[in-house]
């Protein structure tokens, strides 16, 4: 049991995450978080409002039940499983992340300036959040689809229309991480 709790190399993780495509494929399924916002917006009825809502979300089920999964894997991993001392930061991403106001997360996941309760009690943190959120949510939508659907699902499926989104949440991500980021949090 102990393997169980322990950090999983690369290659067991992606050859599971390869088996679990293979048999979506199998199946006619394409796995991707974003969709289940637009099948929860269905459930809730948006559907009467918003034609683009207006679908039969019974045949995504299956992947609501993957969503409910990586919350529940999530909480599991964190408050069961998850040993913060095999964390191994690098030295030059510590004295960044000390040039913006973090402190580096000793002992811990993540740090708590970025995930911590006491985020909840700025407003500028708050409007962070809330704008982060909807930017997301617009841009996965515009993209047709999130980072997991294209990145897993897509490739995996040989799509060049996921590959140039990948690209683009790359060169993004990038931007963010150097540019915005800073900006953002000084």
């Amino acid at each position: 049991m102990d393997i169980v709790f322990q950090t999983w190399p690369w290659y067991v993780s992606g050859l599971l995450i390869g088996f679990i495509m293979l048999a979506l494929i199998y199946f006619g399924k394409s796995f991707g978080m974003s969709s289940n916002l637009r099948s929860l917006c269905s459930i809730a009825g948006l559907g009467k409002r918003v034609s683009f809502f207006d679908f039969d979300w019974k045949a995504q089920r299956w992947n609501l039940v993957v969503v409910l999964g990586a919350m529940l894997g999530g909480f599991v991993a964190v408050h069961f499983m998850s040993d913060a001392s095999n964390v191994d930061i690098n030295p030059k991403t510590i004295a960044q992340l000390a040039q913006l106001g973090i402190e580096a997360p000793n002992g811990k996941l993540v740090p708590d300036a970025l995930f911590g309760t006491a985020i909840l009690e700025s407003p500028k943190s708050i409007f962070i959040l809330l704008i982060g959120g909807v930017l997301i949510g617009f841009g996965s939508r515009y993209a047709g689809g999130c980072t997991s659907g294209h990145a897993i699902s897509g490739l995996s499926n040989l799509q060049l229309p996921s590959l140039e989104a990948v690209i683009g949440f790359f060169i993004g991500g990038l931007i963010m991480a150097h540019f915005l980021l800073p900006l953002i949090l000084n």
